[in-house]
């Protein structure tokens, strides 16, 4: 740490006797495009951009003649409006600095900026030179202490900014867990420095007890960069210190989100049920996005689990929430609990709509469960939901191979009676299922039917009624197809 850091009451050189090495304007100490200059800025005022110019292109001994020579004042909004636009250009940003401190009182924002960007060019010494001088004007604040933390993490002189904190309170700044929390959440904005973070908290725990945003903090780092062991350690170490308590959800919830992105469910189920216990389970938006994650990765296996913590904890899930959950147990053909929820949803004041019934009718028939898409159906449409065309479709062809072509019968009738539209798709299947069971003279009354209401028989459909009607080698047969073709080809 520089000298003037830890020998705070050294008498002020009021940036008089800044020994600054840079001798032109135009050879910047920090990399181009750190930060802009007044050629990248679209709003600047003329008199800051003149004074901008000379800054960049007249050499530090003119500068302050050429700046006087221009007939600017200097007012605060200008000063203040320069120093942004100077960080590539520090030896020549004092000699305006003291050139426009001769003409009035710097304000402690331009002090600020000046402290800012000596640390950024790394011009320690001159910076704690500006610190002191502030300090003589009451003016060193906690963003004064911010720049300057900020000015050593950028370079990894993370003992220097731990030592700055440790002369905070000579310069009037109380070094409090506000403090604390300020230049950890500087070492974090680093990549990968949430460990010289911790290092700095371990340090300092003891003399200045942490609260719930130095944890946030530091769980934050750790999210950043991945490290799940490290974020467990810390927020053990939160509850031990802090209890458990709702006040801190927002860092629970976070900490929570950290383990279902890093795939940790059975962790986050396992301290969600902890937390249950202690009464401090997070709120329905949270569950709502965890679920999402666990939808998105596929995992069904944590997904019911999460649901049933949430629902026991009393957090209503609303009709999206268990549409989304139904449809995904269904495409992962979990039966089961997808009937449990549509069970449920009345409990919690939710009632199931047109999609929550189809998903389950359409995961009953892929998985040929002839049974209970009877049964499902019956209760569907007592309970006033039509099934979908698509469905109707696939569940009367479902249903003529698991040998049950009653009841696809009676969906089709189900269709015509309720005015179902589209009715092509599930009229094919109806004949092609009673065409395969060899009932031919069902199937020529319905497939006359069908040419009555406009139905479309598809070309493929007819080839195979005349091969099952040709091959009763039955001449009444073959009139009967021939008729029914005739009609077909002038629908």
């Amino acid at each position: 740490m520089e000298a003037m850091a830890v020998n705070p009451n050294t008498s002020s050189s009021s940036l008089s006797q800044i020994p600054i090495n840079s001798t032109s304007p135009l050879k910047p100490l920090l990399p181009i495009h750190q930060f802009p200059s007044h050629l990248d800025a679209q709003e600047i005022s003329s008199a800051a951009r003149t004074i901008c110019e000379i800054l960049t292109r007249v050499s530090p001994h003119d500068i302050e003649s050429a700046l006087s020579s221009t007939g600017i004042s200097p007012s605060t909004e200008i000063v203040q409006e320069v120093l942004k636009f100077s960080y590539h250009y520090p030896s020549s940003a004092v000699k305006f600095f003291r050139w426009a401190g001769r003409a009035q009182k710097h304000s402690a924002d331009a002090w600020n900026l000046m402290v800012d960007l000596l640390g950024k060019n790394q011009l320690f010494d001159p910076m704690w030179d500006a610190v002191r001088s502030m300090k003589e004007e009451a003016m060193v604040s906690m963003a004064t202490f911010e720049s300057v933390f900020g000015s050593y993490c950028m370079v990894r002189r993370f003992n220097e900014a731990g030592m700055s904190f440790d002369v905070m309170d000579r310069y009037g700044i109380p070094a409090d867990v506000l403090a604390v929390n300020l230049l950890l959440s500087v070492i974090c904005r680093e990549e990968n420095q949430t460990v010289k973070a911790l290092e700095f908290f371990d340090r300092i725990k003891v003399k200045i007890p942490p609260d719930g945003d130095t944890f946030a903090i530091l769980l934050e780092g750790w999210r950043k960069e991945g490290d799940v062991a490290q974020a467990k350690r810390t927020f053990e170490e939160m509850v031990i210190r802090l209890g458990w308590s709702p006040q801190y959800m927002s860092t629970y919830e976070a900490f929570l989100n950290m383990l279902l992105r890093e795939a940790q469910f059975e962790e986050a189920i396992k301290f969600l049920q902890v937390m249950k216990e202690n009464k401090c389970l997070p709120g329905l938006k949270f569950f709502s996005n965890a679920l999402d994650i666990l939808i998105e990765l596929k995992d069904s296996r944590h997904a019911m689990p999460l649901w049933d913590i949430m629902v026991g904890s009393g957090s209503v899930p609303k009709l999206i929430m268990y549409n989304k959950m139904i449809g995904f147990l269904c495409n992962n053909n979990d039966i089961d609990n997808a009937l449990r929820l549509l069970d449920e949803m009345p409990f919690d004041g939710v009632f199931p709509d047109s999609l929550s019934y189809n998903m389950i009718f359409k995961c009953l028939i892929r998985n040929n469960k002839v049974h209970e898409v009877r049964k499902f159906f019956v209760e569907m449409i007592k309970n006033e939901w039509s099934p979908t065309h698509s469905n109707c479709a696939t569940a009367i062809a479902m249903l003529f191979e698991g040998y049950d072509p009653e009841t696809a019968i009676e969906i089709w009738n189900y269709m015509i009676e309720n005015n179902v539209k589209h009715l092509d798709e599930s009229a094919n299947a109806l004949l092609l299922g009673l065409c395969n069971l060899g009932r031919l003279s069902e199937t020529r009354r319905f497939a006359d039917d069908m040419l009555d209401r406009r139905v479309r028989i598809y070309e493929t459909t007819m080839e195979k009624l005349k091969n099952a009607f040709y091959k009763k080698e039955d001449r009444a047969a073959r009139d009967k197809f021939d008729s029914l073709s005739r009609r077909w080809k002038g629908h």
